[in-house]
């Protein structure tokens, strides 16, 4: 039963990733505003390939939620109707929400799919609750990290909905971010407690809390990354996304406390990779901490000095994402009371 479930925690730390890595194309492309309404598209179940499907014509049949733009304007269908030859305004109702009334079918099925990846993690984190149920008596704790995993998967269903409806709003897309790291933390907190709490890693006072510093540098880095993606995306609104590789002639104030911060996260982490070679303790994770950090810092130099190279931007996402699992189940295995 052990084995099982650890397999399906293992699953959904990949699943959360994946969530990641289609956020990180979703905002890559610039298709956050693919689908104006959340769970649907446009009032469909699945989204529409045309923009013929979401703009008013005569003697035609509309379902009752379907989304239409008419005169740069959302509208929403208030009951099943067809029209006449002439737009019936009372037949419609305005969609309040926010005022994005764009359609691009690309961007709407790049979003469709970022919903698809959360609702496939849905499933998975249902069998994840289940099998954590069979625990209760032998070991609360693996419930306890399963079920509050589970819950903060809710509330990011209930933020994504949000940042929809919002229209992008930094801080919620922030908080957004924030909240599936800590998923990860989670995760990872429970694969720990099935697999790798037996095992015994030497312990380096010192390393042990410059590791804690990692974790909330990488944190905060990830944070202010957000911050300076959607400085971008308003850029890419007044200019175009055609004009995306202008979006950082005049950055703000983040852009450069973010890269500047780079350098303090880069030392910081070779002070790890020097204590973890010079004191022999063993921990295969820096070597991969390393590689990453050199992936984060040189995506990180293109986008700015080579104007934004295809996959950039979700590499720079998502190897961020992974520094800060591997940090955090680093720490865990560096607590261990062997001393060095």
């Amino acid at each position: 039963m052990k084995n099982k479930f650890s397999k399906t925690v293992q699953i959904a730390i990949i699943s959360v990733y994946l969530i990641f890595l289609a956020g990180s194309v979703v905002r890559m492309t610039g298709s956050g505003m693919g689908c104006p309404d959340w769970p649907k598209c446009f009032g469909y179940y699945i989204p529409p390939t045309s923009e013929e499907q979401i703009t008013w014509k005569p003697n035609s049949e509309f379902k009752e939620g379907f989304i239409i733009i008419k005169d740069e304007t959302l509208f929403v269908a208030e009951k099943n109707i067809k029209t006449s030859s002439e737009f019936n305004k009372n037949n419609w109702a305005n969609y309040t929400k926010h005022d994005y009334a764009k359609f691009n079918k690309y961007h709407s099925w790049t979003e469709y799919i970022n919903r698809l990846s959360s609702v496939l993690a849905g499933f998975v984190f249902l069998f994840l609750i289940y099998g954590a149920a069979k625990f209760w008596k032998t070991d609360k704790r693996i419930p306890f990290l399963a079920f509050t995993a589970f819950f903060l998967m809710l509330v990011e269903a209930w933020l994504g909905k949000t940042v929809v409806d919002t229209n992008l709003k930094p801080t919620i897309i922030t908080i957004h971010m924030v909240i599936g790291l800590v998923i990860i933390a989670l995760l990872l907190q429970l694969k720990f407690n099935l697999s790798d709490r037996k095992k015994i890693y030497r312990y380096n006072a010192v390393f042990n809390k410059l590791l804690i510093v990692s974790v909330v540098f990488s944190l905060i880095q990830i944070a202010m990354g957000t911050q300076v993606r959607q400085f971008i995306d308003e850029q890419v609104k007044q200019l175009g996304f055609e004009n995306k590789n202008y979006s950082l002639m005049d950055p703000s104030f983040k852009f450069y406390f973010h890269r500047s911060f780079t350098i303090a996260i880069v030392l910081v982490n070779l002070g790890l990779f020097y204590l973890n070679q010079v004191k022999n303790l063993g921990y295969k994770l820096v070597n991969w901490i390393v590689l990453l950090i050199f992936i984060e810092t040189i995506t990180g130099i293109l986008m700015y000095y080579a104007e934004f190279p295809i996959g950039t931007q979700a590499i720079h996402l998502l190897s961020g994402a992974i520094l800060f699992g591997l940090q955090f189940y680093l720490w865990l295995q560096s607590k261990k009371t062997v001393s060095n």
